[in-house]
């Protein structure tokens, strides 16, 4: 059974490249664009992994994070930040959120697909 990803980013030129680097990689990937749809797509159905963006409509990715750390259901979710704040202060918070792993926009499209085989175990 492939693992799930959930997209979850307002940049439709990003979410297309995201979903088809993971499905070529075996996941079976689901996509939102807004931190709502976020929180309601989780509480469909657990993904394995979420590649998420902080700047949101809604609810911003950090909070997200935090919804999703407080879940005891979802404590087995994994999380990447995938950003556009590359600061180190963004970089911490985004970590003491709860985050996995960090990585900034632009991102080698080799390093995302590496990192989401890496934390899941692939």
């Amino acid at each position: 059974m492939s693992k799930k990803v959930l997209i979850v980013d307002d940049e439709p030129n990003i979410v297309l490249s995201l979903e088809f680097l993971m499905e070529e990689a075996g996941y079976d990937v689901r996509s939102v664009t807004d931190g709502q749809e976020a929180l309601d797509a989780v509480r469909e159905e657990v993904p394995d992994l979420i590649l998420l963006d902080i700047m949101l409509p809604k609810l911003d990715g950090y909070e997200i994070c935090r919804e999703i750390r407080a879940n005891p259901q979802c404590k087995e979710v994994r999380v990447i930040m995938l950003t556009a704040k590359g600061r180190e202060v963004d970089q911490e918070k985004g970590l003491a959120f709860g985050a996995d792993e960090y990585i900034t926009k632009p991102f080698s499209t080799r390093e995302v697909v590496e990192k989401v085989k890496q934390i899941l175990g692939d």
